[in-house]
This record gives structure tokens, C-alpha cells and sequence, in this order.
């Protein structure tokens, strides 16, 4: 936005769209100065989207597919410049969607089973929770937590890329916000996530879900809370990965990834890129930690048929 000067002052796109007695939603969002104009907090603006209604629309060109015959405005700029809007961290903005539970349950029917789920829209959905967990982390983690059954959603999407990356975050492997928010996340580690991952392994042929499954666990194993790490290292798990990975006709791609997997869980220097808080306890740069015998003892367990599988690959 330009320095308002005496004199020098230029009159914002945007201001005249605001100026006019009536306006819509769509004239703004096809106005190429809106994202400045909410990064610059611009007054009459934000007092507009903030309203639920406003909130509501932006919403919508981000979850719901577009019509076969609309317009390009409404497949492509409308969807991405409704992202951005959110991601601009305007408080007023998220505080409006997070604390509305009808909003909250219209943002995530993105992810509920449907025939297929738009790449496109997938990165902008994931943009915009992503946004909610750092910025309003206590009201968005109450949320899912009542609604435990999205997290079900999201491992069932897990091969999207951008879903995956939401999955992360939400299940505490951002080391970030685990240590700012312990208590808000802690419930995580009483659902059965983990199994819901590994089983991935099992129920599904595509080696996008297997990549990602993988890429996830490993994630967990690097900065998981104390629960969840617990629960990967235990027999328990190594045996039900193992199960899966060398199940009979399995595609390759599943007994590659599942190897990543050990192979995460058995670095002994896996916690050494930062400086990392775990509840109260502080990892700093060159930490290390000693692997869990019990998980050594659960891998051995398979290694016969594990060399066999690798052999035969």
C-alpha cells in the first residue's frame, strides 16, 4: 500500500470497492490489492471479512468443488486468494472461524470420504488449518479432540502430501508447538494413530500412501511426545509393522518404507538437529538417545523373514 502522503495520496482498488454502496464478495476477491490490503490491516476491510457470513464464503471456495462450468475466477483466483486472506494471521479473522463450531465442521467436511479430493484444494484446506494450529492452537486442538474422528479422516488421506503434513503437526511431531502447548496435545497420544498409520501398509496398494506413511512415522520417531514415542519403539508396534510389511503379495513399496521406519527408530543420533523441548526437558545439539533393547528384540523377531523378503524382492 502506498505511503498515504499529503498530496501523494493514490486512492486503493480496494478502498473503492468499500466506498460503493453495494459491493460483493466477489468484487474484492477479484481485486488484485486485497492480500496487501489485509497484511496492511486495512480497517474497513477487515471489518468486512471478519463477519461470519464473510468467513462462511471464503470457506467455501476452499473446500467445495467448483462447478464443472464456472468460470476460471471461481476454480482457480477465488480458492487461492480466500487462502491467503486466512494466512495473512489476521486474528480477528481466525478467531471467527475457530470459535464457530459450524465453521470448524464445514472447513474439515473437505476431508470427509468422498469420490475423489482435489489436489488444489487439498494444499489451500491444508494452508488454512496448518494457519489455526500455530495461531490458535488451544481452541483448534479442543475442537478436534471432540471430534476425534477427523483424525481418522486425515490417515485416510495421508497420501496427499498436504495432508500428511497436516497429519504431522496435529499428532505433535512439530517439536514447536508440543512445547508451547503440551497439555492442549497431549490427548493425541491415547488414540491409536499410530495404528491407524502402519496399517496403511496393509489396507492400501498405492505407494503415494506407503511413502507418506512412512515419511509420518518417521517424523514421529524424530519428535514425538513422550507417549507416542513410547508406543513406536514397543514390540507391540514393531510386530504390527513387520505384519504388514511382510504380508504375502504386498507391493515392494511397502517393505521399503517400512524399512525406513526401523531404520529411524534405530538412529541413535536422530534427535541431534536442534535444540528440541519435551515437556521440561531440553535436547540440545548433540544429544543422542539409546535405542529401546525392546524394539531391537521386536525387529529381530522378523529378521529371518525379513531376509527372505529382501532377497526375493
Amino acid at each position: 500500500m502506498f505511503w498515504r502522503m499529503a498530496g501523494l495520496s493514490t486512492a486503493s482498488p480496494v478502498e473503492a470497492i468499500l466506498d460503493k454502496e453495494n459491493y460483493t464478495m466477489e468484487e474484492l476477491l477479484d481485486e488484485d490489492e486485497i492480500i496487501q490490503e489485509c497484511k496492511a490491516l486495512n480497517g474497513r476491510l477487515i471489518n468486512f471479512l471478519r463477519e461470519r457470513v464473510q468467513v462462511e464464503q471464503l470457506i467455501r471456495y476452499i473446500v467445495l468443488e467448483p462447478p464443472e462450468d464456472a468460470e476460471k475466477k471461481r476454480t482457480f483466483k477465488f480458492p487461492f486468494i480466500a487462502c491467503e486472506i486466512f494466512t495473512c494471521e489476521v486474528d480477528i479473522i481466525l478467531k471467527t472461524l475457530v470459535e464457530d463450531e459450524e465453521l470448524m465442521n464445514l472447513l474439515f467436511s473437505f476431508v470427509e470420504p468422498k469420490d475423489s479430493h482435489s489436489t488444489l484444494l487439498a494444499g489451500y484446506f491444508s494452508k488454512v488449518v496448518v494457519c489455526l494450529l500455530l495461531r490458535k492452537t488451544v481452541p483448534f486442538m479442543h475442537y478436534v479432540k471432540s471430534h476425534q474422528g477427523i483424525v481418522r479422516q486425515l490417515v485416510d488421506l495421508i497420501g496427499i502430501t498436504s495432508i500428511m503434513e497436516v497429519l504431522v503437526r496435529l499428532i505433535g511431531a512439530d517439536e514447536h508447538i508440543y512445547a508451547s502447548y503440551p497439555e492442549a496435545m497431549q490427548w493425541m497420544e491415547e488414540t491409536d494413530v499410530l495404528e491407524m498409520i502402519v496399517d496403511k501398509f496393509s489396507c492400501s496398494d498405492c505407494p503415494e500412501v506407503h511413502a507418506n506413511a512412512a515419511e509420518t512415522l518417521c517424523a514421529i520417531t524424530r519428535f514425538a511426545p513422550p507417549g507416542l514415542s513410547t508406543k513406536i519403539s514397543s514390540p507391540n508396534f514393531i510386530g504390527r509393522l513387520f505384519k504388514n510389511a511382510l504380508e504375502d503379495s504386498r507391493p515392494k513399496s511397502v517393505l521399503v518404507n517400512s524399512l525406513s521406519v526401523c531404520i529411524s527408530l534405530l538412529d541413535p543420533k536422530r534427535l541431534t538437529l536442534g535444540t528440541y523441548h519435551t515437556y521440561n526437558r531440553q535436547l540440545t545439539h548433540g544429544s543422542t538417545i539409546t535405542v529401546n533393547s525392546d524394539t531391537i528384540e521386536g525387529m529381530l523377531e522378523s529378521l529371518g523373514e525379513l531376509l527372505y523378503s529382501v532377497v526375493a524382492m
